[in-house]
């Protein structure tokens, strides 16, 4: 089992950039594939970006690719999300999700929130004009 906490949101400008962390407890976080959801008001939880466990690829929507970067370090036990280029559209509740099973290849089943098992509390970032 994994525990997650998210930080590093805030209110920024658009074109401003944010780097978001996850802080994982326990032993195995290098097992687990790690991805980052958002959720706007009145919005569905989206998947962002994911990253394999030990970091060698990297999957994005759309949306963010060039501006987005997810990364981790598994010696602490922390995976990032360094977000530039801020859009006002941006703005949400991040989420930092786990998952420790197989979960094939980069596809639709990585961008479903249903096949993560562990979820952080998420952390808002707002971006202003």
């Amino acid at each position: 089992q994994v525990q997650l906490v998210e930080s590093g949101g805030g209110l920024v400008q658009a074109g401003d950039s944010l780097r978001l962390s996850c802080a994982a407890s326990g032993r195995s976080f290098s097992t687990y594939k790690m991805a980052w959801f958002r959720q706007g008001p009145g919005s569905e939880r989206e998947f962002v970006a994911a990253i394999t466990s030990g970091g060698s690829s990297t999957y994005y929507a759309d949306f963010v690719k060039g501006r987005f970067t997810i990364s981790r370090d598994n010696a602490k036990n922390t995976v990032y999300l360094q977000m530039n280029s801020l859009k006002p559209e941006d703005a949400a509740v991040y989420y930092c999700a786990a998952r420790g099973r197989y979960l094939g290849p980069f596809g639709s089943s990585w961008r479903r929130w249903g096949e993560y098992d562990y979820w952080g509390q998420g952390t808002q970032v707002t971006v202003s004009l």
